[in-house]
C-alpha cells in the first residue's frame, strides 16, 4: 500500500511530459525560422501583420508567403514579385518552404510584368524542382519561342500538351514552333486544333496557309489566303502569298487581282508593299501590260533602288514599252512572234524577190524560217533562225544552226538575237558562210520594217 502514492506521482509526471511534448511538438509545426503562421484573417489584417513582422525581419519567410499570396490573388503582380524575389533567395536549402511553388510564382509574377529573363529563371528553378507542371512548361514554351529557341519550345510545349490536351494557346505555339523548324505537317495538325478552338485567331490560319503551301496544298493555301486579303493586319501579306501562288500556276488575271487588292490596305510594311509590287509587275509584264508594269518599278526603285533585279528590268522594259514590234519579238504569243518573223524574212533584203518555204519553232526560244531569195545579182536558199532572248547565246546553239543549214542543203545563215554571240560563238562562224546579228542590228530591222513592208507587194 505504501507504493501507491509513488506509482501516482510517476503516473502524473509522465501525463505531464506527454502533454507538454505535445504542446511543444505543436508550436514547432507552427513556426519556422520566421515564428508563428500568420492566421488566416481578411487580407487588411494579413497585410498589417506580415508587414509588422518584416519591419522586424525583412526576411520572415511566414511573412514573406503570406503577403507573396495575398498580392498574387489579388494580380498585384508588381508587389507579389518582389515578395517572390526575397523568398526564392530564403527558399533553397530551406525544406519548410516549397520552392517549387515560390519560384514558378516568381517566374509567373515577373511575365506579367515584362520582365521576361526574371520569369524564365525563375519558371526554369520551377521546372528543375517539378518537370510535369502545366503552367511552367507552358509558360517555359512560350518564353523559349519568343526568344526564337523554338526546339527548346517544342519541348516544353509538347510536355504542356500532354497535362492539358484542350488549351488552346499551349497548341497555337507548339504549332508555330514546328511550323518555324519546317516540321510543317505536324504544325499543321496542332494549329487546325488550335483554330478549331478559337477560330479567330488569324495568325494561325494565316500559319496554316504557308503549311499547305510548303507541303504542295495550293488550293487549300488560296483558300485560307484569299480569306485573309481582307484582314486589316495580315490583309497585305495574304494577298501577296495568294497572288504568288497564282503567278506560278500562271493564272495572271487572279494574280493581278490579289496583288491590287493587297495594295489597298492603308497601313503596308514597306518590305511588304514593295515585294507586291514587285510581282504586280511582273504579272503585269505576264499580260503584256508593259506601260504598267514600268510604273510599278520606277516606284519600287523610288524606295529601294536597287531592289532585286529591278534597274535591269527598267532598263529593258523601258525599251520594250517605247517599240512595240520588240515587245512581240521577246513577249508576244508564238503566233504573233512568227508573222513577225515572217515579216523580217520578207523585208530583209530589199527590192528582192522572197518566197518563204518552210517555218519551224523549237519550242518558244527561236524559230527558224527557211526562204528563196532571188535579186538582180543572185540567188540562193537562205536560213533565218531568231532567237527570242536577251541574254548571251553560246556556240552549242550556232553549232545546232549550221548541223540544220546542211541538212535544208541552204547556202547561207544569219542568226538574229536580241541579246548578244559569246566570244566562242563568234569564232564559230569565222569560216563558215553564217551572219551574226546583234540586238543593235536587230532593233534597225524592227524599227524600219513597217515602213518597208508598206511598199512589198511579194507572193510567198
Amino acid at each position: 500500500m505504501d507504493l501507491l502514492p509513488v506509482v501516482v506521482v510517476v503516473i502524473f509526471l509522465a501525463l505531464v511530459v506527454i502533454v507538454g511534448g505535445a504542446v511543444l511538438s505543436k508550436g514547432k509545426g507552427a513556426k519556422s525560422k520566421g515564428g508563428k503562421k500568420i492566421k488566416a484573417k481578411d487580407h487588411a489584417q494579413i497585410l498589417k501583420e506580415a508587414n509588422r513582422r518584416l519591419a522586424q525581419n525583412p526576411k520572415d519567410p511566414d511573412a514573406l508567403q503570406a503577403l507573396g499570396e495575398v498580392y498574387y490573388v489579388e494580380q498585384a503582380w508588381d508587389k507579389a514579385f518582389k515578395a517572390y524575389e526575397v523568398l526564392v533567395e530564403v527558399s533553397a536549402g530551406n525544406p519548410d518552404l516549397d520552392e517549387f511553388e515560390i519560384n514558378k510564382r516568381y517566374g509567373l509574377c515577373a511575365m506579367k510584368l515584362g520582365r521576361l529573363d526574371e520569369s524564365y529563371k525563375g519558371l526554369v528553378l520551377a521546372h528543375a524542382v517539378k518537370a510535369d507542371d502545366f503552367e511552367t512548361n507552358y509558360n517555359l514554351g512560350y518564353l523559349e519561342f519568343q526568344k526564337r529557341q523554338y526546339e527548346k519550345a517544342i519541348f516544353h510545349l509538347r510536355l504542356a500538351g500532354r497535362q492539358n490536351t484542350e488549351h488552346a494557346m499551349t497548341l497555337r505555339y507548339l504549332g508555330h514552333s514546328l511550323f518555324k523548324v519546317k516540321n510543317y505537317k505536324e504544325a499543321l495538325s496542332n494549329l487546325k486544333r488550335a483554330v478549331d478552338l478559337q477560330p479567330d485567331d488569324k495568325e494561325s490560319l494565316f500559319a496554316m496557309g504557308e503549311c499547305f503551301h510548303e507541303i504542295g496544298q495550293e488550293e487549300q493555301a488560296i483558300r485560307l489566303f484569299t480569306h485573309l486579303r481582307t484582314d486589316p493586319a495580315l490583309g497585305p501579306s495574304a494577298a501577296l502569298f495568294a497572288g504568288t501562288i497564282h503567278l506560278n500556276q500562271r493564272q495572271y488575271q487572279k494574280a493581278i487581282m490579289d496583288f491590287e487588292l493587297g495594295l489597298r490596305h492603308p497601313d503596308i510594311k514597306v518590305e511588304v508593299l514593295v515585294e507586291i509590287k514587285y510581282r504586280l509587275a511582273a504579272a503585269y509584264l505576264k499580260g503584256q501590260e508593259i506601260a504598267k508594269a514600268v510604273s510599278l518599278l520606277n516606284e519600287i526603285q523610288q524606295i529601294y533602288p536597287n531592289y532585286k533585279d529591278t534597274p535591269a528590268q527598267l532598263a529593258k522594259y523601258k525599251e520594250l514599252n517605247s517599240n512595240r514590234n520588240l515587245q512581240v519579238y521577246l513577249l508576244s504569243a508564238t503566233s504573233d512572234f512568227i508573222t513577225l518573223c515572217r515579216k523580217i524574212t520578207l523585208t530583209f533584203f530589199p527590192k528582192a524577190k522572197v518566197k518563204i518555204t518552210d517555218i519551224s519553232v523549237q519550242k518558244n526560244d527561236w524559230a527558224d524560217i527557211l526562204a528563196e531569195v532571188e535579186t538582180s545579182r543572185w540567188s540562193d536558199v537562205v536560213l533565218f533562225r531568231m532567237i527570242r532572248s536577251t541574254g548571251t547565246i553560246g556556240e552549242l546553239v550556232l553549232r545546232d544552226f549550221h548541223a540544220r543549214i546542211k541538212d535544208l542543203k541552204a547556202g547561207k545563215g544569219y542568226c538574229i538575237t536580241a541579246g548578244v554571240f559569246s566570244d566562242e560563238s563568234k569564232k564559230f562562224v569565222e569560216a563558215r558562210l553564217i551572219d551574226l546579228m546583234e540586238k543593235d542590228k536587230l532593233m534597225v530591222l524592227l524599227n524600219n520594217i513597217d515602213s518597208q513592208q508598206k511598199g512589198l507587194l511579194i507572193t510567198d
